[in-house]
């Protein structure tokens, strides 16, 4: 499209997450009229860590806000993934992107503040919970649960694993429960028994569970996070001190010892979701992105970094086609290939013994372990 027409577009984006933020930012530099509109009264995100890869480091410094991120993250080299007990399983570098090699570790609530930071003022607005959408064609209208109303040319559908705009246009299956937990806290260097050593991300792997260790050195704290294979399908299940240090039993002597000295009131307790492939993620005027079209399971650590490639590529589609139904097209085109093939690699976190173990008698749902990490 040409610049004139990108400028005289309508954007309304739902969900003030880490890619609605980034399609924000990537489309007001082209020139749009982009309005986010965020459900919660106040932002807000779950202490824990994650890694912006290479590629992902790349749209930064294109979008001009690659300092914005360095302030707060730390450059990681590789990652290795262990046995429980430390011995050596691989380790590797990250995947380059061009001249970028490095992976940025970063606090989830710094990386949205700093992504909603270099957006302009007034362009956010909270309190705005999406009940409906009605796709005219060429047009949306949207009617908030506050009473107001809005209509934009290009609706982007932002709002997580329970989309309100997935529900509504394109899919009513629901989220699909991986038979994990996932306890995630971030900690002090201080409380890590040494284990913060450098910035480099370690995962340790025993029978049905995994133990990420993403230090963020920058913070001096550290985010430990265990995954762990479990029948409970509770959205927010009820867990025990004793319960979360049986699931790192046999490790790491240092492991048990963090787990032991957890103030449990800190810790994220979640039961693990993702959703089933989407058919389609657009309409004339309307397209979904990052979680909402494509939830994935943490085990390839590419939610966050699959909603910034999004942003992206939804900006140079619009750059790249005659008209929002072309770019639209083209948009999933170029990315729906992609994280299907992530999403159904991000299923096979298990072995066959360990879900026996858990589930016995039942099928297990993932035949291999992965072989990346959760950052």
């Amino acid at each position: 499209m040409k610049a004139s027409e990108i400028k005289n577009l309508k954007i309304a984006i739902i969900g003030a997450g880490y890619g609605g933020a980034a399609a924000a930012k990537a489309l007001s530099l082209l020139g749009a009229d982009v309005t986010v509109y965020e459900q919660a009264p106040q932002m807000g995100e779950v202490g824990a860590g994650i890694g912006l890869r290479p590629a992902t480091i790349h749209r930064f410094r294109q979008w001009g806000i690659f300092d914005a991120i360095a302030q707060v993250s730390s450059p990681s080299d590789y990652f290795e993934i262990l046995t429980a007990t430390g011995e050596p399983i691989m380790k590797d570098t990250w995947p380059d992107f061009g001249e970028e090699t490095q992976t940025y570790l970063i606090h989830r609530g710094d990386f949205i503040d700093a992504l909603l930071g270099v957006l302009p003022e007034g362009m956010v607005r909270l309190g705005h919970k999406l009940e409906t959408l009605e796709d005219k064609g060429e047009t949306s209208v949207l009617t908030f649960a506050n009473g107001e109303t809005a209509e934009a040319d290009l609706v982007i559908g932002a709002d997580g694993i329970r989309s309100v705009v997935r529900e509504q246009l394109f899919s009513d299956k629901g989220p699909v429960f991986s038979g994990e937990h996932a306890y995630r806290v971030v900690i002090s260097a201080a409380d890590a028994h040494g284990m913060v050593t450098d910035d480099n991300l370690r995962m340790y792997m025993g029978r049905g569970t995994k133990v990420y260790l993403l230090p963020l050195r920058h913070r001096n704290q550290m985010s430990f996070d265990i995954t762990a294979l479990s029948p409970d399908s509770t959205w927010v299940p009820k867990i025990t001190k004793e319960d979360l240090v049986a699931t790192v039993d046999g490790f790491d002597e240092r492991i048990v010892n963090i787990a032991r000295g957890l103030d449990m009131d800190t810790v994220n307790i979640r039961a693990v979701y993702d959703i089933d492939p989407v058919d389609t993620w657009h309409t004339d005027s309307v397209v979904l992105m990052g979680d909402a079209a494509h939830s994935m399971l943490h085990h390839q650590g590419q939610g966050a970094n699959s909603a910034i490639e999004d942003a992206g590529a939804l900006a140079d589609a619009l750059t790249q086609a005659d008209s929002v139904k072309e770019a639209l097209a083209l948009f999933q085109a170029t990315r729906k290939p992609v994280t299907d093939e992530l999403q159904r690699i991000s299923r096979q976190g298990w072995t066959e013994d360990e879900v026996n173990d858990v589930f016995p008698g039942q099928k297990p749902t993932s035949q291999k372990p992965a072989a990346a990490s959760q950052a």
